[in-house]
């Protein structure tokens, strides 16, 4: 199987790499092209962590290919797909907290691409949290005009409760165009937060 993630930022080729990895059925090869140093170190790391064989070739100044082999190899089966891919499942546990429509500080337009790459990065992980809080700016994010709404709505649809400060709605003028997940109260906020063993703010 192949994977063109060349133009893509991180996480995505891990990601397709992942969801490659895991149409296989548990045997064969995913060879993923990439365009940068950076997706090549993530797509090596992710083989190393999983205990995957995983070879890497530069085809051009900023073209490479990494071959990932699951199953059976030298005519060993290996036990490491089912290791790898367990059905998604929701840490009742981990509570995450968006209060931004941008991650980090420092340039604004970077912070967008970085929280983007985030929500996305969550929507694919294997465990998922209970819930995620939207407040302050964090509302945009669960606005109609959002880029994340796909994927939030796929987090939605695993079972991951979205919810958002509704006085922040009102005050950004969003109430109208919530487009996933609930509206909800400091209250509730609060509730959620101190019950919660983890708390992820990104």
């Amino acid at each position: 199987m192949k994977i063109d993630a060349r133009g893509e930022q991180c996480p995505i080729p891990v990601v397709k790499a992942k969801e490659a990895i895991k149409q296989l059925g548990g045997n064969g090869q995913v060879e993923v092209l990439v365009d940068n140093e950076i997706a090549v170190q993530n797509l090596l790391k992710m083989a190393g962590q999983k205990n995957y064989a995983a070879t890497e070739e530069k085809l051009g100044e900023s073209d490479f290919k990494i071959v990932f082999t699951v199953g059976d190899i030298d005519g060993k089966k290996e036990d490491i797909v089912t290791d790898f891919f367990v059905a998604d499942h929701i840490d009742r546990g981990l509570l995450v907290a968006i209060s931004a429509d941008t991650m980090g500080t420092g340039d604004e337009s970077l912070g967008k691409v970085l929280l983007k790459g985030f929500i996305y990065a969550l929507a694919k992980a294997d465990a998922l949290p209970a819930s995620i809080l939207f407040y302050n700016r964090g509302a945009f994010m669960t606005a109609l005009a959002s880029d994340s709404l796909e994927d939030l709505k796929e987090l939605e649809m695993a079972g991951v409760e979205i919810l958002t400060c509704g006085t922040c709605l009102n005050h950004y003028g969003l109430t109208e165009h919530l487009a996933v997940g609930s509206v909800t109260n400091m209250y509730t906020i609060v509730e959620k937060m101190t019950a919660a063993a983890k708390v992820i703010k990104p």
